[in-house]
């Protein structure tokens, strides 16, 4: 299991109360709560994980912070797109997209990029380490980001190439994980 999956626990009036989730790839993570209805259970994990719709559309969970959301709106604009080197690094809105130009557009769209970054120098974007809700993988070669728990990629998609949303996740050896703060 990735470390972007990990496990919270809140105390609650000194009673706990584990509660499991399950995630649509069958993966679990614990959230602890005290008072919290399974409606709202979205609001203490971690990393509440979207919804794909069979249109390929992604719907970010209740609980997703608005910056989050617009990550998850921009992304879904480009979503059937094909995969073309280069695309979408000399102009936002473009007829195909590569990896990191996907995965810039849809940082962009929650204002946390002001232009493109090849996947080289998206290494160095943001803090180390994997985020909350938006985790962002690179190296010289290649870039995907993990947003609200399902994986932004241009590769792994046996419908096409382009960035699509992929519930299932890859490994990540080889890759320097990096978010944005708060994120």
């Amino acid at each position: 299991m990735l470390s972007h999956r990990h496990k919270l626990g809140l105390a609650a009036g000194g009673a706990l109360l584990a509660l499991a989730l399950a995630g649509p790839t069958g993966a679990s993570a614990t959230c602890a709560t005290g008072g919290v209805t399974p409606a709202q259970i979205d609001v203490c994990t971690p990393t509440a994980r979207a919804k794909l719709l069979g249109s390929g559309e992604l719907i970010p969970p209740r609980s997703a912070p608005l910056r989050v959301q617009a990550v998850i709106a921009a992304a879904n604009k480009i979503r059937t797109k094909p995969y073309i080197w280069g695309g979408g690094h000399g102009r936002w809105w473009d007829s195909g997209y590569d990896c990191s130009g996907s995965v810039s557009y849809a940082l962009h769209g929650g204002d946390f990029l002001e232009s493109p970054l090849p996947s080289g120098p998206m290494t160095h974007w943001g803090l180390a380490g994997e985020g909350r809700w938006i985790s962002v993988y690179a190296n010289a070669g290649h870039a995907y980001a993990v947003i609200a728990g399902v994986r932004w990629d241009t590769s792994g998609d046996s419908t096409g190439t382009g960035p699509r949303w992929h519930t299932d996740l890859r490994d990540n050896v080889g890759y320097i994980a990096r978010h944005p703060a708060g994120y």
